[in-house]
């Protein structure tokens, strides 16, 4: 009988994971990745702030970041990712590649936040209007559109719902109505009317199942901050995020899918079972 097997388990490349002390979405995370590659996460410690730039500016701290990827050091990550949406732009581009300096220095491997990576997405689709979906609080998206600002890339529409707790409990369907309101068709022949593309922020709010789906609908590649931090984490390791039919993974998929012509909206998957960020 053949026990080769038992000399397992295969090798496991590795990508360390810094994650805010409410993060509640490991799973959708895990499903971009290959299953040749682990992911580790880690949590900054607890305060008790609700959702705002106070929170963003406390979970992002370089003494946080520091002590959370000293954490991850001794299972020996190939790469860092900070996933963590408003923590990484709450201090503009110069604070984000602070970071990212900051967490390299304490783990010698390359590191990347999810605002780093929103950036470099946009820089592969070539897109430089954008769409917002964001689950905060008007101060907290407006800090979200001075970091783009300064980047060079113009906010076309916007829509945010306001929250301050429990993002991760969102239902898709919610994703998609505010995504309809951010990014509305055109009267002539449905395309998303000024946008080159949607991003959907915070790490914590549910979307993987919706992206196929909102790019059928709106004709733009749809980009969420859980999927653009594991692209650019796993791109460093040169292997691929995984993700059916997302234009930012596919190249295929960046002329479509469309809906044929008089077709309406597309039917929402399936609730996932599943903080902010």
């Amino acid at each position: 009988m053949d026990i080769s097997f038992l000399g397992g388990p295969r090798p496991q490349r590795g990508v360390g994971v810094v994650a805010p002390f409410d993060f509640a979405l490991d799973r959708e995370l895990w499903r971009w990745v290959p299953d040749d590659v682990s992911l580790h996460l880690t949590r900054t410690p607890y305060v008790p702030v609700e959702v705002s730039l106070d929170l963003a500016r406390l979970v992002s701290e370089h003494e946080t970041l520091d002590n959370a990827v000293r954490t991850l050091n001794v299972i020996g990550p190939e790469v860092v990712a900070y996933a963590c949406t408003s923590g990484s732009f709450v201090g503009g581009i110069v604070g984000e590649r602070a970071m990212c300096e900051a967490m390299t220095r304490a783990g010698a491997v390359p590191s990347v936040t999810t605002s780093g990576a929103l950036l470099e997405a946009l820089a592969e689709l070539g897109a430089a209007r954008v769409a917002l979906v964001t689950p905060y609080t008007v101060s907290v998206t407006q800090s979200l559109e001075e970091y783009l600002g300064e980047a060079g890339v113009q906010v076309t529409g916007c829509a945010f719902m306001g929250l301050t707790s429990h993002i991760w409990q969102v239902p898709y369907r919610d994703v998609v109505e505010m995504a309809r309101r951010a990014v509305p068709a055109s009267s002539a022949g449905g395309a998303a009317a000024g946008a080159d593309a949607l991003f959907i922020s915070c790490t914590n709010l549910p979307t993987y199942d919706v992206i196929p789906q909102l790019e059928a609908e709106l004709r733009i590649p749809v980009l969420s901050a859980n999927q653009v931090t594991m692209w650019s984490a796993l791109r460093r390791l040169g292997t691929r995020a995984v993700g059916p039919y997302q234009a930012l993974l596919d190249e295929s998929a960046r002329q479509g899918p469309v809906l044929p012509e008089g077709q309406g909206p597309v039917a929402l998957p399936e609730e996932p079972q599943e903080g902010w960020a």
